[in-house]
């Protein structure tokens, strides 16, 4: 769904830009959304404030649930989402000493559009594969050397 911007009143002696329509409006903030954007649209934190909001998790659980992500590369998340105030870490009394990562209401916020963004991703990820797949197709053909083996959805393996 698009959303549009208003264009405010024009005064009299006044002219828009020609080719100025809403989305350049939106994009006047970049610099404001873009650090707010960098630090919550990277791919593990999205997985992550998704593991979240479904319940409170330990560290090696959300570990689990989220094939592929490396111990320091959680870790790292984890402590930046703290520091912008969208997970609470807690230090759990038990012996090891474990820590549960709970989603605060500021990381709740933001469940309704990362549930639109992982049904988007449902919904139209066999059709960014056949992109793919077409767009490496085309350039294989202008290109020498043997077609890439495509492998998940961005990834490219290599040849064999």
């Amino acid at each position: 769904m698009r959303q549009t911007i208003e264009e405010p009143p024009v005064e009299a002696g006044t002219a828009s830009p020609p080719g100025r329509d809403n989305v350049d409006e939106a994009l006047i903030d970049a610099q404001k959304t873009r650090p707010i954007l960098e630090q919550i649209a990277s791919k593990w934190s999205v997985l992550i404030l998704t593991v979240l909001c479904s319940r409170p998790s330990r560290f090696n659980e959300i570990m689990r649930r989220l094939d592929g992500i490396t111990h320091k590369a959680l870790a790292d998340a984890l402590k930046r989402l703290e520091r912008n105030g969208l997970v609470r870490r807690d230090v759990l009394p038990t012996s090891p000493v474990g820590v549960e990562c709970t989603i605060t209401p500021l990381g709740r916020s933001l469940q309704q559009p990362f549930v639109a963004l992982y049904e988007w991703a449902l919904t139209y990820g066999p059709e960014l594969e056949r992109a793919q797949a077409e767009f490496d197709r085309a350039r294989h053909r202008t290109s020498r050397g043997p077609p890439p083996r495509l492998g998940a959805v961005g990834d490219r393996a290599a040849p064999s």
